[in-house]
């Protein structure tokens, strides 16, 4: 490891990757790529005004809450990233031009202009890396233990995108053959006045690592959720959404 990465995150910094509940033995680990909004110490505020760090630019919203309802409910680990998406997107392969991005939404990041490969090279070390690290560890202690588990990826989006809104309450992501996501699909069309997207509001269409990377090449499923915020940010309808996948998700794995 550089000496570059070693001094990025001060001692006062959080540790980028937060697991909570480590080594229930529920079939579901969570992960949430997008939880947190931290930044080194180092980095300061990177040049955005404080109102961005309030949007979906710097962070997914409410959804760290809706995770944490989940592993509570369904006895389950949980490992979320504590930095913002902005220091580096842990959901982006390093290589992906989207792994940092210098605007996004109509918002500029000063502090991601021009950045020299060295620093980027940095944020990986310090932050991509460790995160990742950890959920493979939880994963391949699962497996020394015969544990099957279901790789649960949390996320959220806006209630529109450049002018046009989105119709979906949620949205469920899938790449190639995964059960999970088909059953999840099936469960979520039968609800009552829910408009569901299937590879909507996004597709798995390679931007996504961390399903694919952390799934694939253990052999086991995912399955990676999507929560427009609105319905993140009103306390009962955050509430409702909690309790529909609590309900479903053991269905998935246990149909019936």
């Amino acid at each position: 490891m550089s000496s570059r990465s070693m001094t990025l995150l001060a001692a006062d910094d959080p540790a980028p990757a937060v697991a909570e509940n480590s080594g229930a033995a529920s079939p579901f680990l969570l992960v949430c790529d997008h939880a947190g909004r931290a930044t080194p110490r180092r980095l300061g505020t990177m040049g955005l005004p404080a109102a961005g760090w309030e949007e979906h630019i710097a962070w997914d919203i409410g959804a760290l809450e809706l995770s944490r309802r989940l592993g509570d409910a369904l006895d389950a680990c949980l490992i979320h990233q504590a930095y913002s998406r902005l220091v580096i997107d842990c959901n982006r392969s390093p290589d992906h031009p989207a792994s940092i991005v210098t605007a996004a939404d109509g918002w500029t990041v000063p502090g991601n202009v021009d950045l020299a490969a060295d620093e980027a090279q940095a944020r990986r070390l310090a932050v991509f890396e460790p995160y990742h690290a950890r959920i493979g560890a939880e994963l391949d202690g699962r497996a020394a233990r015969g544990l099957s588990t279901l790789l649960v990826c949390v996320h959220s989006f806006t209630p529109s995108m450049g002018g046009v809104s989105r119709p979906w309450h949620v949205g469920v992501l899938h790449l190639g053959d995964s059960p999970a996501s088909t059953a999840m699909l099936d469960l979520l069309g039968r609800e009552a006045d829910l408009v569901v997207g299937d590879n909507e509001p996004y597709a798995m269409d390679g931007t996504d690592y961390t399903a694919p990377f952390h799934a694939r090449r253990r052999g086991i499923d995912a399955v990676e959720l999507e929560v427009r915020q609105d319905l993140l940010q009103d306390p009962d309808q955050a509430l409702r959404m909690a309790e529909l996948f609590i309900r479903l998700l053991p269905r998935v794995i246990a149909p019936g």
